[in-house]
C-alpha cells in the first residue's frame, strides 16, 4: 500500500478529511523549499503536492506563473526537485509527497529514468497536467512499476470517457478541477462541485480531492462537506510572495492551520 492510500486509510479512519496544499519547489529560493514543505506537515498537511517549475504552465494562472518563474530564476530543475525530496525523507518518512508539473521536464530526462529517481527519491505519486489520459498508459505503467501512483485531473468539461479512462489508470487519488478555467481563479461553485462528484465516484473507488477557488478556512470547509481531499495552492503561493525569507514560514503555517480547522470542522 502507497504512502497515499495509507494517509487517506487513516483519515477515513479518524474521520477526517485530507488537506493537500501545494506549493512550487525553489518559490521564492531553493534554500526557502524545504523549511515550507516541513512547515506544511507542522500547519496539518496530510499529502504534499511539490510544483515542478515549467516556463510555459499553461493550466496555471497568473499567481503560480510568478512561482514558477522565480524559480526557475534561481534555477530549479527538476533534478533538484527530487533532491528537494530526499532531503525531506531525511527527517519525514510518512507525509506523501506528490510531484505535480507538465511533461517537457520528465520526458527531457527520459521516463524510466525519472520514474526510477523519483521513486529512490521518496516521491509517492506523480501529476502531470498535460498528460491525458487516453495517452499516459505508458506513465501509469511506469509509475506503478516503480511504487508511485499517477495521478489525474478530472474538470466540470471532462465527458463520462474521459472519466472511465482516468479511473482505468490513476491509482492515490484524483484531483477534481472545480472550476473552468486556471489556478487562482475565482468565483467557486460549490454547488455545482457537489453535482459532478457522484458521477465521478460511480466510476472510480479512489478518494477525490477538489482544487481551484479554495482560499479560506470557510470554502475549505464547504469543499471538505463535499470530497475526500481539499487543495489548496495559489492562496498559498500569495502568502509566500507577501512575505520575507523570515516570514514566510510563519505566516504560511498561521494560513495552513486555519484552512486545517476549516477542514476539520468536516466529519466524513
Amino acid at each position: 500500500m502507497s504512502r497515499i492510500q495509507q494517509a487517506f486509510e487513516r483519515l477515513n479512519g479518524e474521520g477526517r478529511k485530507a488537506l493537500i496544499p501545494f506549493i512550487t519547489a525553489g518559490d521564492p529560493d531553493v534554500a526557502l523549499t524545504l523549511p515550507l514543505l516541513h512547515t506544511l506537515v507542522e500547519a496539518g498537511a496530510d499529502v504534499i503536492e511539490l510544483g515542478v517549475p515549467f516556463s510555459d504552465p499553461m493550466a496555471d494562472g497568473p499567481t503560480i506563473q510568478r512561482a514558477s518563474e522565480r524559480a526557475l530564476a534561481k534555477g530549479m530543475t527538476l533534478r533538484k526537485v527530487l533532491q528537494l525530496v530526499i532531503d525531506f525523507r531525511q527527517t519525514d518518512a510518512k507525509t506523501p509527497i506528490v510531484l505535480m508539473g507538465y511533461a517537457n521536464p520528465i520526458e527531457a530526462m527520459g521516463l524510466e529514468k525519472f520514474a526510477l529517481a523519483a521513486s529512490t527519491a521518496g516521491v509517492d505519486g506523480v501529476l502531470v497536467v498535460d498528460y491525458p489520459p487516453e495517452e499516459a498508459a505508458g506513465f501509469g505503467a511506469a509509475m506503478k512499476a516503480h511504487g508511485m501512483d499517477p495521478i489525474f485531473l478530472l474538470a466540470p468539461t471532462s465527458s463520462v470517457e474521459r472519466i472511465e479512462q482516468v479511473a482505468e489508470i490513476a491509482s492515490g487519488y484524483v484531483y477534481y478541477v472545480s472550476l473552468a478555467g486556471v489556478t487562482g481563479s475565482g468565483a467557486l461553485n460549490v454547488e455545482a462541485v457537489a453535482e459532478r462528484l457522484p458521477l465521478i465516484r460511480e466510476k472510480t473507488g479512489l478518494p477525490v480531492g477538489v482544487g481551484f477557488g479554495i482560499r479560506d478556512a470557510a470554502t475549505a470547509a464547504r469543499i471538505a462537506g463535499i470530497a475526500d481531499a481539499v487543495v489548496v495552492g495559489s492562496r498559498i503561493i500569495e502568502e509566500i510572495e507577501k512575505s520575507t525569507a523570515e516570514t514566510a514560514c510563519a505566516n504560511v503555517k498561521a494560513l495552513v492551520a486555519d484552512i486545517r480547522r476549516g477542514v476539520d470542522e468536516v466529519k466524513s
